[in-house]
């Protein structure tokens, strides 16, 4: 039986083992999928020990800490600095077939799901994005955005080089700013009763707000937004066209 899985610390409530075990049962594929709980990234290598893995989904904390682990990277994985899904190939050395290595090439769907996710609500106004958070969620989607054309700003809870803070979203720059995008955990179940201080008086029915979280599926954050016009959307089916991206990956 193939096997594939996800990597992280914390994995209860995991969205890509229900994901790929309900298409698996639904497709008759011959697969398991399987929750890697690694206390720390150096256990990486322990899961392929006794198991043909042909193919990993990789979450918080480590989509940066496996990068070391790796023979190759994709173009975007690169440029973000940054993979959430690793497929294991095998080389052929010489003749002999029975004579192989494998090595393991890092992707970055998170970026393939988001850009598709958000490309349809776009207007031409649309021309400037706050991203929300400054961790690995936040590399892929400031990628995916300039990738759309969007000149893109960070936002930090303290100033530092490159980025604003939340004291520093004035008015003004939430008038220039009309597409923002919450990385953060914030407002994920069970504590929905949080969200990005940001000035929410300041949005408008010009605003897009987009929430890479997706449980619960209306955020206060993007309640907020609503509640002032601006159109909104969750992270649910940029998980689902990532895992999409991430099976055809593994399948090529």
């Amino acid at each position: 039986m193939k096997t594939y899985g996800l990597i992280g610390r914390t994995l209860g409530h995991s969205f890509s083992r229900r994901f790929f075990s309900e298409k698996f049962s639904s497709e008759g594929i011959d697969a398991e999928y399987l929750n890697f709980e690694l206390p720390e990234i150096d256990d990486f290598t322990k899961v392929f020990e006794g198991r043909d893995i042909c193919g990993l989904n990789v979450t918080i904390p480590y989509k940066q800490d496996v990068i070391p682990f790796l023979s190759e990277l994709s173009e975007d994985a690169r440029e973000i600095g940054a993979v959430n899904v690793i497929k294991p190939i095998h080389v052929h050395s010489g003749n002999n077939k029975d004579n192989q290595s494998v090595i393991l090439k890092g992707y970055n769907t998170d970026v393939i799901g988001f850009m598709e996710s958000i490309r349809p609500l776009l207007k031409p106004h649309h021309r400037n994005a706050l991203v929300l958070g400054t961790g690995g969620a936040s590399r892929a989607i400031c990628y995916g955005l300039k990738k759309l054309g969007l000149e893109v700003q960070s936002v930090s809870r303290t100033r530092t080089l490159g980025f604003l803070s939340y004291a520093d979203l004035t008015p003004t720059v939430m008038g220039e700013y009309s597409v923002i995008v919450n990385t953060t955990p914030l407002g994920t179940t069970p504590n929905v009763d949080t969200c990005a201080d940001i000035p929410y008086d300041c949005i408008t029915e010009r605003h897009l707000l987009f929430d890479l979280v997706y449980n619960p599926s209306e955020t206060l954050f993007l309640r907020k937004g609503r509640e002032h016009g601006a159109q909104t959307k969750n992270g649910l089916e940029m998980l689902h066209l990532q895992a999409i991206a991430a099976w055809k990956i593994w399948n090529e």
